[in-house]
């Protein structure tokens, strides 16, 4: 008998999904980087620049992938494809101002508490079951965020942790549209959401009469981070969320919030304060806890920052 004959094959498909999924936080966890070498453009100059790629990028990756318009797709779900379009467009204005005003440690732990919201949200909107285990560890999730908005040392700002928890919710409202629309599919509904940042980000730029303009530097960094950061990651994370349980797809989740902060710590120094550091662990502790005593399903995905 050949080795391969040992091998169990949904095991290996597991741990395949395991790979893309880390893959994807991986990608993820470097958009404070990301955001930090910008030199000079604002949230809503990095925001259509991401965008643009974001939007050309997931077209021809969708059509490649499913033989039609990614148009089609929008069409055939409706109403909660608009809704979580533009809910992704304030989660992600939310989360560039964040990591603009806040320290990234901060940003990225208070990113996290998007399935608490979308826990919640499900049980409003969509009369989902919310597990006991869940509204504990919604009410530590809390006393963890409590711990981070309460430090004074100036390094953490209240409107970025504000803007960071916006962020969260805005992600947690297209996990539930996506749920509202029966689809797990979530590319044509990031897709729509880059064209309609690029109307809204450019009219508020001409609004504001922010140069369209960027320097050569910010503007390959905000066009690289959407197809490498978002687009990128986004594929390999609905590649791999497939064959892995939600309790494990939980966890593997925290790798972009753990990997997020040691980046701008190795490469620019940035490190996280007391309070950030309490507080995150007390909230790690509340996601952690709440994915291993979930029941081994697998949700529609949810999507990052």
């Amino acid at each position: 008998m050949s080795v391969s004959e040992n091998v169990d094959p949904d095991t290996g498909v597991e741990w395949r999904g395991y790979l893309l999924v880390i893959a994807a936080g991986v990608l993820w966890s470097t958009v404070g980087l990301g955001i930090r070498l910008i030199e000079d453009a604002t949230v809503w100059q990095i925001l259509l620049y991401r965008s643009i790629s974001l939007s050309v990028f997931l077209y021809f990756v969708i059509q490649v992938r499913s033989g039609e318009s990614p148009f089609a797709q929008i069409r055939r779900v409706g109403w909660p494809a608009m809704i979580a379009g533009l809910s992704l467009v304030a989660a992600y204005s939310g989360g560039i101002y964040a990591i603009q005003t806040t320290s990234v440690a901060n940003a990225m732990l208070l990113f996290a508490t998007s399935p608490f919201f979308a826990a919640v949200l499900g049980a409003v909107f969509l009369r989902e079951t919310v597990r006991k285990a869940t509204w504990f560890s919604i009410l530590i999730a809390i006393a963890g965020i409590g711990i981070m908005v309460a430090d004074k040392s100036g390094t953490v700002s209240i409107k970025g942790s504000l803007a960071a928890l916006g962020s969260a919710f805005g992600f947690a409202v297209f996990t539930v549209a996506l749920r509202w629309g029966r689809t797990t599919e979530m590319l044509p509904s990031v897709f729509l959401s880059g064209l309609f940042a690029v109307v809204i980000t450019g009219a508020i730029c001409l609004l504001l009469e922010l140069p369209l303009r960027l320097t050569a530097m910010d503007a390959g960094i905000s066009m690289g981070m959407g197809v490498f950061q978002v687009g990128a990651g986004l594929i390999l994370y609905t590649l791999g969320s497939r064959s892995i349980p939600a309790a494990e797809l939980s966890l593997l989740s925290l790798a972009e919030v753990l990997l997020g902060p040691l980046w701008v710590w190795l490469f620019l120094g940035e490190t996280a304060t007391l309070n950030t550091l309490l507080g995150g662990l007390v909230l790690l502790y509340a996601i952690g806890g709440n994915a291993l005593s979930g029941k081994r399903r697998k949700p529609p995905p949810i999507t990052v920052p």
